[in-house]
């Protein structure tokens, strides 16, 4: 009879549970072994298992695993079925075993089926839980319905909701807005996520002159409602936005060594709201001695507005396929469409100054105001009508030290004034007048906007905020133009087609005041920030050689590039009409 002996226990004299560290042989005392951390709301597992996990039952665990995760049910579930994995078993561990010459012995184990992570066939309408319904209220919330996102594989994982950044994957190519010569050559580039982070503060600015008349606020367009729609008149005044350089005012300045930098409010803003901008554009930077002058080039990107220029999927022009080479995409030059991004741009302009015109009271009383200087752009030969504008000249400190003498000369621009609020000429109950407009809640590009004939009066936040996420970068360079020009208050008008397909009729639906400042809280716009902008592009170019200098925004990316230009770039544009905007309405098949 074969005889069985017991095999040596190693008793722990210390009455702890396990054997004794002392009992055990060296290579088992956990020597070099890493520390795994933890954390208190780690939960434990089974400390055995003694299911048969081999084989049949192995294949039934994974299948009951992959139908819990189907489910939503995971490790914090409290309803977690058997076969799920216990709590970090999926992660690696420092105590794995991997041989390193066996090949055999390694094996992936994804226990996640394909229809748990990209939603499967009813993936866009689960949308893991973000888009809801193929996003039922996509169409209504920013995007264009629950199969968006089965147009790509990023959109198709969100459920069918577009990012917030998803404007900067926009599959169709923008263009620059000025032909990049090979014969220039680039000097600086700068990335927008670096812009945000500067900052300067800057003083209350120095008043040297002012220009122009203004006339006064017609109050009785506060009180238009959706019911008591007014239709915008086509009015016949003329209103000038002359570039910089071109400024005999300017120009005086220049020669009396007023300033370093001289520009005007609406180049400014543009420069200030950098990092929320996506169009493209360009400014033309000249520098003369130890001065520079910030430019716009005529029929540039400054002359029109932009329409939702923030949102998701902001409106585009109409695109065809080059015959000689169907990889390019070229834009089509004409198209009868009205909802294009350049059709939109022109109604934008034309809707913003009319309504401007329109608005004021030019028949007393009260009476207009004259500011200390007539219009410097008005010559004795013209015959049209001026529209209301006031020019303010200030200078704004943008010195770090102070011994440190870097001023900017701002020409700035006031639309109207407020009876009562005080004496305009002194700066006091100020107004500038801008419009929103509103083409066809149903369009592609139109941001999710909402019917403002059905919500401007009862749900008149909703229609404000949903503008502030779709030209986001449009109200921001609105509200620092006021803030440059020293306005107490910024009017804007809710302005929308009499019929969406008619971009020729519009009617005003109402009008909202508000100070810049407290405007310029609620869209997070930093002021600070922009000077701190203005004063690294103004170092970038001091330290070139003199001669002129192009600052480009990249069409795709959002990146700012300065380009060294000849000095005769840009000299053989058209500019006989001086950037003056007749107020004629635009035709139907273009704009």
């Amino acid at each position: 009879m074969a005889s069985f002996s017991l095999p040596p226990i190693n008793d722990n004299p210390d009455g702890g549970w396990g054997p004794s560290s002392s009992n055990l042989p060296a290579q088992f005392k956990f020597k070099d072994i890493p520390y795994a951390p933890y954390s208190k709301s780690d939960k434990l597992g089974r400390f055995a298992d003694w299911n048969d996990i081999s084989g049949d039952n192995r294949q039934n665990v994974g299948v009951a695993s992959a139908q819990a995760t189907a489910r939503g049910s995971g490790p914090g579930n409290r309803g977690r079925r058997d076969g799920q994995q216990a709590f970090g078993s999926g992660t690696a561990s420092a105590f794995a075993y991997f041989h390193a010459e066996d090949e055999s012995s390694f094996s992936l184990v994804d226990t996640k089926t394909n229809a748990a992570r990209r939603g499967g066939p009813l993936g866009r309408g689960r949308g893991a839980g973000r888009g809801g319904a193929a996003s039922r209220g996509g169409g209504q919330r920013g995007g264009r319905g629950g199969f968006t996102g089965g147009r790509g594989g990023n959109n198709a994982q969100r459920g069918g909701r577009r990012g917030w950044r998803d404007w900067e994957k926009n599959n169709r190519a923008r263009e620059s807005s000025v032909a990049i010569s090979p014969d220039w050559s680039m000097l600086e580039e700068v990335e927008f996520h670096r812009l945000a982070k500067l900052r300067l503060e800057v003083d209350e600015p120095e008043d040297l002159d002012s220009y122009g008349r203004l006339f006064a606020y017609e109050k009785s367009y506060d009180r238009i409602t959706t019911k008591t729609e007014k239709p915008l008149q086509l009015v016949d005044r003329i209103k000038y936005n002359t570039t910089t350089s071109d400024d005999p005012v300017i120009q005086e300045l220049a020669s009396r060594d007023t300033a370093t930098v001289y520009t005007t409010d609406v180049i400014l803003s543009v420069l200030m709201c950098a990092p929320r901008s996506v169009y493209p554009w360009d400014i033309v930077i000249v520098r003369e001695g130890n001065k520079l002058f910030f430019d716009k080039r005529d029929g540039g990107p400054f002359d029109t507005v932009t329409v939702n220029e923030n949102a998701a999927d902001p409106p585009q022009d109409a695109t065809t396929v080059n015959p000689n080479n169907p990889n390019e995409k070229v834009a089509v030059p004409e198209t009868p469409s009205i909802n294009t991004a350049t059709s939109l741009s022109l109604e934008a302009t034309y809707i913003n100054q009319n309504f401007g015109f329109q608005s004021v009271i030019e028949t007393p009383p009260p009476p207009p105001v004259d500011f200390a200087k007539p219009n410097p752009f008005y010559g004795p030969d013209e015959t049209e009508p001026l529209a209301s504008c006031g020019y303010r000249y200030r200078v704004f400190d943008l010195g770090i030290t102070e011994d440190e003498d870097v001023r900017i000369c701002v020409r700035t621009e006031v639309d109207a004034y407020t009876p009562g609020q005080g004496n305009p000429r002194a700066g006091q109950g100020l107004v500038t007048i801008r419009a929103l407009n509103e083409f066809d809640s149903r369009a592609l590009g139109a941001g999710g906007a909402p019917d403002w004939r059905a919500k401007l009066d009862s749900q008149r936040g909703a229609v404000v905020a949903t503008e502030m996420k779709n030209n986001s970068c449009k109200l921001a360079k609105w509200t620092v133009q006021s803030v440059l020009a020293g306005a107490e208050l910024l009017k804007i008008g809710f302005i929308s087609r009499v019929n969406p397909r008619d971009n020729t009729r519009h009617v005003i639906l109402s009008t909202t005041s508000t100070r810049p400042m407290d405007f310029a809280a609620q869209l997070n716009v930093s002021l600070a920030n922009g000077w701190g902008i203005v004063r690294t592009v103004t170092d970038m170019c001091m330290k070139q050689p003199e001669g002129k200098y192009v600052l480009v925004k990249d069409p795709n990316k959002p990146v700012i590039r300065l380009y060294a230009v000849p000095m005769n770039a840009f000299t053989g544009e058209d500019e006989d009409d001086e950037g003056a905007f007749d107020g004629e309405e635009p035709d139907s098949a273009v704009a």
